[in-house]
C-alpha cells in the first residue's frame, strides 16, 4: 500500500492555500459571509472556497460557453462560474430553494452577472429531463443531493459536448466512501464512483479537493 502525499490539511495550511489562490472578488467574499451568517446550519453546504477560482479557472480553461450547475444554494459557485463565461455564455441553475437561491440573486446581482444565470427552480431532475436532447453542454458542476447523482448523470452526459467537461463534488463524502457498513450518502457516492470509472462515454480522475472533486471529461 503506497502513502499519500497529502500533508494533513491544518487550519494554518488550508489559510495558506487560499492565501495563495486568486483572492475571492468583494461579492464572492460577501457571499460567502453572508451565507454563514443567515443559514449557519446549513453553510456546509456551501462549495468550499477554494473551489471558487478552481471553477473560474476551468470555465475559462475550457472555453465553456453554456454550463448547467445542478444544486445552487446560495449561488457562490453559481456566481464563480458566471464571473468567467464569456459574452453570450450562460449558467442553467438548478434548485428547490427559493429561500437560498435568493441571497445567491442579490449577489448576482451586485456583481453584474445576473443576466447570465438562469435559475430554475424545481427538482432538478425535472429540469434535466426537459432540457434539449443532443451534445451542447460545455461544462457541469454537480453538487446536490447524493441519492441522486447516478441519476442526474445520465441525464447529462448524453448532453455534453465532446471534450465537455463535468466536474463532481463531495466524492469522498467527508471520507466516509471507504467505510462499507455505512449507508445513505456515503453509499450513494460509492454507488456513483465505480459508475464513473466504468463509464466509456468518458475520462476522468477522482482529485482530493476539498471534499473531493472528480472531474471527467466527455470523449
Amino acid at each position: 500500500m503506497y502513502e499519500t502525499k497529502n500533508p494533513p490539511l491544518t487550519p494554518e495550511l488550508y489559510a495558506y492555500v487560499l492565501a495563495h489562490n486568486p483572492p475571492l472578488s468583494p461579492a464572492q467574499r460577501a457571499l460567502v459571509d453572508t451565507t454563514h451568517r443567515r443559514f449557519a446550519d446549513s453553510a456546509g453546504l456551501q462549495t468550499a472556497q477554494e473551489q471558487g477560482p478552481l471553477l473560474e479557472f476551468l470555465v475559462r480553461l475550457t472555453g465553456a460557453r453554456q454550463i448547467v450547475e445542478v444544486g445552487t444554494f446560495t449561488g457562490f459557485s453559481t456566481l464563480s462560474m458566471a464571473a468567467a463565461l464569456p459574452e453570450g455564455g450562460r449558467v442553467i441553475a438548478c434548485d428547490v430553494s427559493e429561500e437560498w437561491t435568493s441571497v445567491g440573486r442579490a449577489a448576482w446581482a451586485e456583481a453584474g452577472v445576473v443576466d447570465r444565470i438562469d435559475l430554475r427552480i424545481a427538482p432538478a431532475i425535472e429540469t434535466l429531463r426537459a432540457l434539449p436532447d443532443g451534445p451542447w453542454i460545455d461544462l457541469v458542476f454537480l453538487d446536490a443531493d447524493k441519492g441522486s447523482y447516478v441519476d442526474y448523470w445520465e441525464e447529462l452526459v448524453p448532453r455534453m459536448n465532446p471534450g465537455g467537461l463535468l466536474v463532481v463534488d463531495n466524492t469522498l463524502f467527508h471520507g466516509e466512501v471507504t467505510d462499507l457498513g455505512r449507508g445513505g450518502g456515503a453509499a450513494a457516492i460509492r454507488e456513483f464512483n465505480d459508475r464513473v470509472r466504468a463509464d466509456d462515454r468518458v475520462d476522468d480522475v477522482l482529485l482530493t479537493v476539498a471534499d473531493g472533486t472528480t472531474l471527467a471529461r466527455k470523449r
